[in-house]
């Protein structure tokens, strides 16, 4: 199974009193957005299921893939690694899942599956970390397929 962790790109500064799930991208971070999902939507297979956060920022960022996909409250920044796992079917899905959403979930995720000496993984904004689960001597395993940055694009 392929499962592709998108962070949203750049986002508006909480404010005191605002409302997380409403703060938007950045221009910076709509531009982000827009060259990842070109780079993604080259590289991504048929069917691939997309899985976004109900924040704002998140679903920006998925819909400059132009693309269909599913809100999951599951997703939402105090998300656990647990509930995107769940969401995501992992490691049993027939087909590949995006899932974009907010950190730390998604390094904390990425720590747990290939697994890191440490309980998180720094992943910036915008940046897809695409895992792929595989059959080694009997065993599963958790290789990265590809790490990429809205930056090096």
């Amino acid at each position: 199974m392929d499962l592709i962790l998108w962070r949203h790109a750049e986002a508006e500064d909480w404010v005191d009193g605002c409302d997380d799930l409403e703060r938007a991208l950045t221009p910076r971070g709509l531009k982000q957005a827009a060259r990842v999902a070109t780079w993604l939507d080259r590289q991504l297979p048929e069917g691939t299921r997309v899985l976004c956060s109900p924040a704002r920022r998140c679903e920006q960022t998925a819909v400059a893939l132009g693309r269909k996909y599913k809100l999951r409250h599951e997703l939402v920044p105090d998300g656990t690694v647990g509930d995107l796992l769940v969401a995501a079917q992992w490691p049993n899905s027939k087909q590949a899942v995006l899932v974009v959403g907010h950190q730390p979930m998604l390094g904390a995720t990425i720590a747990q599956l290939l697994p890191f000496d440490t309980d998180n993984c720094p992943v910036r904004k915008g940046a897809v970390w695409w895992l792929r689960t595989r059959e080694r001597d009997g065993e599963s395993q958790t290789v990265v397929a590809a790490v990429q940055s809205p930056d090096t694009l």
